[in-house]
């Protein structure tokens, strides 16, 4: 039974938790995380949904793979270009011509698959669809930091921000492929279609104008390297090559559910066991905020890459559905604390400048991975079964915490830090 001082230590930590949430939304404004996660959300809803879409309309599964795969690359070839024009150009314009350029390329390639296009019309449409995705999941990232760092806040709330975002990323991978599937019992998946083209029409460009968006161009007034553009430091780069494997074991894992759900006859069973996955990640995305500050930002990579590569090797010997519901729930947990300490890490080393870019190149990085394996995973699991893709993605996260234990922060981390403070200070 609890003591009244154990209890008292865990309200008190609950209320701190809570207390530096408020903080965060109260430099953001409460309206932006709501437009932000809406805004998010048909990214979520046409990667899941590109596959129902076009093998409902064409018949063909493979079909379906392979358009939603350059869907994904679309996004992934784009996405550091749009972040490279918001720090350019600043993010209100960028954010809400892509926005209404994303809209009408979702309805195209909706329409175009109603219509039953060839095969090759139907990958231009999907690229087009993914390469004008506004990016704003890793753009809200880089427009918070600096709210954050210009009103005095520490690396613990510049955490706590990095925290809210990938939670947000976190439940509109539940929320997105869970309201694909309702317009497919409702009817047909094009109805979701529908409904993310008017998302990111509507929140997109409610994103774009917020007063935030005045502010996210702020880092412009940084002194700019001799030479033109400040060079991205190795530290970023490595950060980048670790997500894209922790990438590759989300893709195999995903192929490695959709087979065994397949094989118990259960294939409905699949988009529950993501949101499973999905949940338990946000729920534990939350909770990082309370770590302490001597537990630095490299020691979580390593823990949590090493993490990953433990908790994912029982999936290769699941064969049931509660074993894999219950292991598929332990290893959720692992994900949040990969993105988060990419983030962070990226925000870290990127020169002011470039914050925008380095953002949606870790982002597209994770999708980048996660999009090519996939299609990979997808044939092995069929060839050798769902143990194969399962373990394929098992040596992607030993991988993955190989390059984090190779990883060395660089000597001025704690300097680049400080002089965001003073950067940001500087541009009240």
């Amino acid at each position: 039974m609890a003591t009244k001082e154990q209890t008292g230590r865990d309200e008190s930590g609950a209320r701190g938790l809570l207390d530096t949430y408020r903080e965060v939304i109260g430099h953001t404004g409460a309206l932006l995380p709501v437009i932000s996660f809406l805004g998010r959300l048909p990214v979520a809803m046409i990667q899941f949904g590109s596959v129902l879409l076009v093998t409902e309309t064409s018949g063909s599964l493979a079909t379906g793979g392979v358009v939603a795969c350059a869907l994904a690359l679309g996004q992934v070839t784009m996405g550091p270009l749009v972040g490279r024009l918001a720090d350019r150009r600043g993010q209100r314009a960028v954010v809400l011509g892509f926005s209404l350029l994303n809209a009408v390329a979702i309805a195209a390639y909706t329409l175009g698959a109603l219509l039953e296009l060839p095969t090759p019309a139907l990958i231009v449409l999907a690229v087009l669809a993914g390469a004008s995705i506004p990016g704003i999941g890793p753009l809200a990232r880089a427009r918070a930091v600096p709210l954050v760092r210009g009103a005095g806040g520490d690396g613990r709330l510049v955490n706590t921000v990095l925290s809210l975002e990938s939670t947000m990323d976190e439940l509109s991978f539940v929320l997105g492929p869970a309201l694909v599937g309702l317009a497919a019992v409702a009817g047909h998946p094009a109805y979701a279609f529908g409904a993310a083209a008017l998302l990111v029409a509507v929140c997109g460009s409610g994103f774009a104008l917020h007063p935030t968006g005045r502010t996210a161009h702020t880092a412009e007034r940084a002194p700019r390297a001799r030479g033109g553009r400040e060079r991205l430091p190795r530290q970023v780069v490595v950060v980048r090559v670790g997500l894209v494997f922790v990438g590759v074991l989300l893709g195999a894992c995903g192929a490695g559910i959709t087979a065994l759900t397949e094989e118990l006859g259960q294939p409905g069973q699949a988009g529950l066991v993501y949101a499973a996955m999905g949940v338990m990640s946000a729920v534990v995305g939350l909770s990082m905020v309370a770590l302490p500050e001597r537990f630095g930002l490299y020691a979580r990579w390593r823990v949590a890459t090493a993490a990953a590569a433990l908790l994912s090797l029982p999936l290769v010997w699941t064969d049931s559905m509660t074993g894999l519901y219950l292991v598929v729930t332990v290893f959720g947990a692992i994900f949040a604390p990969n993105l988060i300490t990419g983030f962070a890490l990226t925000e870290r080393s990127c020169p002011p400048r470039r914050l925008a870019e380095g953002m949606t190149w870790a982002a597209s990085a994770f999708v980048g991975g996660q999009a090519v394996t996939l299609a990979v995973a997808g044939r092995l699991a069929e060839s050798h079964g769902p143990g194969a893709a399962f373990a394929l993605g098992s040596a992607a996260a030993v991988v993955a915490f190989l390059v984090a234990l190779a990883a060395r922060p660089a000597a001025d981390d704690s300097a680049h830090a400080t002089s965001l403070v003073t950067q940001g200070a500087a541009g009240r």
